[in-house]
């Protein structure tokens, strides 16, 4: 029952990806690589458990970490007075939906650009992990367009900075939309059983505009 609950759930949420994506003048073929097989299913985890430590109008608490692709480090701070910057923090590399959430980010980078933003991904796994991970679900390609940062040593330590970090060890499923100055402008912390929906943050983006 529960194979067959996941190849409903993911059926249904590539057909809301999809749309969203058409929706903003993506074709089909883009996010043709959205579901992948070989993913740990976790089971259903209680939707959220850990409590926010940062709020909307506050400073985004600034961070480096090391960058998969690249083999440097990223700082969210280098982006400072140049780029809107989403982070998108999900709990484990090798896990149905966090293999279904990235990939459909990837396939709209055109909306990140038309809002001047930059996506950074990360979860508490280690540099390897990460690193095959994400060349699986490229089929071949290293990275996606945005840095997926590795949040493992010492270990959740920026998930905890910002208050996702579930005592599982763990990240929520959370979005922070942070603006040119450095501020908070946005917080999502999704059930992190489900994919987020995309269209919720287009409209986070497009209030940065205004």
């Amino acid at each position: 029952m529960r194979k067959r609950g996941f190849v409903f759930a993911v059926i249904v949420v590539t057909a809301f990806v999809l749309s969203s994506a058409a929706a903003h003048g993506v074709s089909v073929g883009d996010t043709a690589a959205l579901s992948r097989a070989g993913s740990y299913d976790l089971g259903a985890l209680k939707p959220t458990n850990s409590a926010l430590k940062v709020k909307v109008g506050d400073r985004a608490p600034d961070f480096t970490l090391p960058a998969v692709a690249s083999g440097g480090e990223v700082s969210l701070g280098q982006y400072l007075g140049k780029k809107n910057v989403v982070l998108s923090f999900v709990p484990a590399a090798w896990t149905p939906i966090c293999s279904e959430q990235w990939p459909g980010y990837n396939a709209v980078k055109d909306i990140f650009d038309q809002h001047d933003s930059v996506l950074l991904g990360m979860t508490v796994d280690n540099v390897p992990t990460l690193f095959m991970w994400i060349r699986h679900l490229c089929e071949g390609d290293t990275s996606f367009w945005f840095p997926v940062l590795s949040d493992f040593m010492p270990h959740g330590e920026v998930a905890d900075m910002y208050g996702v970090l579930r005592p599982e060890g763990f990240s929520e499923r959370a979005i922070f939309v942070i603006d040119k100055k450095g501020i908070i402008r946005h917080i999502e912390v999704y059930d992190i059983n489900k994919v987020p929906p995309l269209d919720t943050l287009v409209r986070e983006l497009q209030k940065l505009e205004r």
